[in-house]
């Protein structure tokens, strides 16, 4: 007769496997939500709240579909999307036999069972829908915001992302409906906290409140050349020099760090050189993005051009001045998950280029903004 201890041992491998059947029958059978947007990064930042929102949806994290190199930086690591390499289409224009990366999406996407489908981006329908069929995907598993959910008139692109969410494609009619935060979510983790501190001890930038200046935009030094006619969000560099003046008078014990990305590192020189300051840094060169991401949280203020770095700088609780030109504030204006202030100056219908905007009107809008404490940052 088996003994208790081997009737014990002889049953586990038994309840072992009831579990692992179990566990499988309760594991999700579709692909995660698939969330399409072609945006600059500030575009995909505000996106984050409809991942926050499909996430708690479905059930798993969301995967992306957009373009730029900075996409995987951005998303690495992101609570609300798939751990899996994030995908990107070179070229939505070019045909499909001479775009490799238009074929390895659709391999890709041949390769899981079809989930649901959020095609938020506004342009380029068809191709999309030509590439999504092309990937086994039916008609049936995919929502489109274009026609279906345009934007409002003055309404704010994350409110519409939150109503795009609550839609649901006829494959996954069952789904529940779910609440989400209505301002961004970005994460910084503590290997890019790690590199920012080696990096500002290596400038000597880090025993000081840092605040961050972000005066150029994917515009600004187009072609190579500052001040194009056309770019409405280009500020003069002597209104630059002024604020940051401002800027140290406020806080004798601050300095500041002009950000950017590599094309507009000249500028950025530029200004610096014109400041005349052993406070001020250029780090155009220096800011790869999970770097610039730490960097925002870190920081006490930041005074921007409305452009990406601002909308980070706002979902990471950094207080904020943005400038805007001919884009109305009611639709991009950023968003802070802390409550950390938001001033936005210019932008229409008062006014429809930055350059409108007055070196004082910025001080005072400085002056008047609560800094975060060197204790929290």
């Amino acid at each position: 007769m088996a003994t208790p201890n081997a009737m014990r041992e002889s049953e586990a491998p038994a309840d072992d496997c009831t579990k692992l059947v179990r566990a499988q029958s309760m594991l999700p059978t579709f692909a995660p939500p698939l969330v399409i947007r072609f945006g600059a990064f500030g575009d995909m930042v505000l996106l984050t709240p409809l991942l926050r929102l499909l996430h708690r949806r479905y059930g798993q994290p969301c995967r992306v579909l957009g373009s730029g190199g900075w996409l995987e930086p951005l998303f690495a690591g992101h609570p609300d999307a798939d751990a899996d390499p994030t995908l990107k289409l070179a070229s939505r224009k070019r045909p499909y036999w001479l775009d490799p990366s238009q074929r390895h999406l659709v391999a890709r996407l041949r390769a899981q069972p079809p989930g649901p489908v959020y095609v938020c981006d506004d342009w380029s329908i068809d191709k999309i829908r030509w590439l999504l069929q092309r990937a086994h995907i039916p008609d049936d598993h995919c929502v489109f915001a274009n026609p279906d959910c345009m934007l409002r008139e003055g309404e704010h692109w994350i409110d519409r992302w939150q109503r795009f969410g609550a839609m649901t494609p006829a494959a996954f009619a069952d789904a529940p409906q779910a609440d989400a935060p209505n301002a961004p979510c970005l994460s910084v983790h503590a290997a890019d906290r790690a590199d920012l501190q080696q990096w500002l001890r290596a400038c000597s930038f880090d025993n000081a409140p840092l605040v961050l200046l972000q005066p150029g935009n994917k515009r600004t030094l187009k072609r190579g050349r500052a001040g194009q006619f056309g770019d409405d969000k280009q500020w003069p560099l002597a209104n630059w020099v002024a604020v940051i003046r401002a800027v140290l008078a406020r806080r004798p014990d601050a300095k500041i760090v002009l950000c950017g990305a590599p094309p507009e590192a000249a500028l950025l020189r530029q200004i610096a050189g014109a400041a005349h300051s052993d406070r001020v840094l250029a780090a155009g060169d220096e800011l790869p993005l999970r770097r610039l991401l730490a960097l925002c949280e870190h920081g006490a203020a930041m005074v921007s051009i409305d452009t990406g770095p601002a909308q980070a700088a706002a979902a990471l609780g950094c207080p904020l001045i943005v400038l805007y030109g001919a884009q109305p504030p009611s639709l991009w204006l950023p968003r802070s998950p802390t409550g950390s202030a938001v001033v936005a100056l210019g932008g229409l219908p008062q006014r429809n280029r930055v350059d409108q905007i007055t070196p004082d009107e910025v001080i005072a809008a400085w002056q008047a903004l609560p800094l975060r404490d060197a204790a929290h940052a």
